[in-house]
């Protein structure tokens, strides 16, 4: 029974690698650009032509090339927001725990304003006032997770300071941020990373619901998002414009699943 697990794990991790390579090499290994049009090739079905082998869409652009980008952005904004969340929740956290009174009860209650919201009412809602610029987006995919990692960072780092040994290290003259930095933060990477890992899949999920709402990502950009709400309207007709990357955003969410179980187990000991 452990050797499934772990091979599920690898399977998974290659996919992963393959999916963000893909979209790396996308300028390169695209065949075509990402707004090549060639109107006499509107709705070519996939696997019937040898210049077009995933299709093309209604205005003749190549699928293969689009969603080599669309992989590029989905994969930087999820991963950008996953980091960003990860710094500032650990950032917050920190300074409740060490400051505690008003900081404390301040980080908590956005904590609970964040847990008790629906995500997607609070999404729209910045994106109604600030606009749909990437960089909104990539806050948005950012505030969408730092709850987690300051409920972690707070908790572990108060329990550093109840046990007394970072109150010792004060004693002795060493900085706040070292102790911070230096101490605590080495014995909660583990959990952070868990976290991180589990966090991803909601990441790509958040992209993909905010562009096929119209709300995310912008023409003449494209995400995975994108490509399945522009090809919504062409599912009795070419299925593959929204299947194809809908399969993707399957595949690589259940990968990123996958792969996260496996890491909480290698690195959190209550999960054994």
């Amino acid at each position: 029974m452990a050797g499934r697990p772990r091979g599920l794990a690898g399977l998974s991790a290659i996919i992963l690698v393959v999916f963000f390579c893909a979209g790396l090499l996308a300028p390169v290994a695209a065949p075509y650009g990402l707004e090549d049009m060639d109107l006499m090739s509107r709705l070519v079905a996939p696997f019937t032509s040898l210049a077009h082998p995933l299709g093309t869409d209604e205005l003749g652009r190549d699928v293969l090339s689009r969603l080599l980008y669309s992989l590029r952005l989905s994969f930087v904004l999820a991963v950008t927001g996953t980091l960003l969340g990860a710094i500032v929740g650990t950032a917050l956290g920190f300074l409740a725990a060490r400051f505690g009174g008003f900081i404390d009860d301040l980080v908590n209650t956005g904590i609970d304003f964040t847990a008790s919201l629906p995500f997607i009412v609070l999404a729209l809602t910045i994106l109604a006032f600030l606009g749909t610029d990437v960089k909104v987006i990539i806050v948005i995919m950012a505030v969408y997770g730092w709850d987690r990692y300051a409920r972690l960072a707070r908790n572990l780092a108060r329990s550093a300071y109840t046990e007394g040994y970072a109150g010792a290290l004060e004693s002795l003259g060493i900085p706040t941020r070292r102790i911070l930095l230096r101490h605590i933060l080495p014995n909660i990477a583990s959990a952070l990373v868990v976290n991180m890992t589990l966090n991803f899949p909601g990441m790509i999920l958040l992209e993909t619901s905010l562009s096929f709402l119209g709300v995310g990502v912008q023409p003449p950009m494209s995400s995975l998002g994108t490509m399945l709400g522009f090809g919504r309207d062409y599912l009795t007709t070419a299925w593959w414009i929204a299947v194809i990357p809908g399969v993707v955003i399957v595949i690589s969410t259940l990968s990123m699943s996958l792969l996260g179980d496996w890491v909480q187990q290698k690195l959190d000991p209550q999960s054994r």
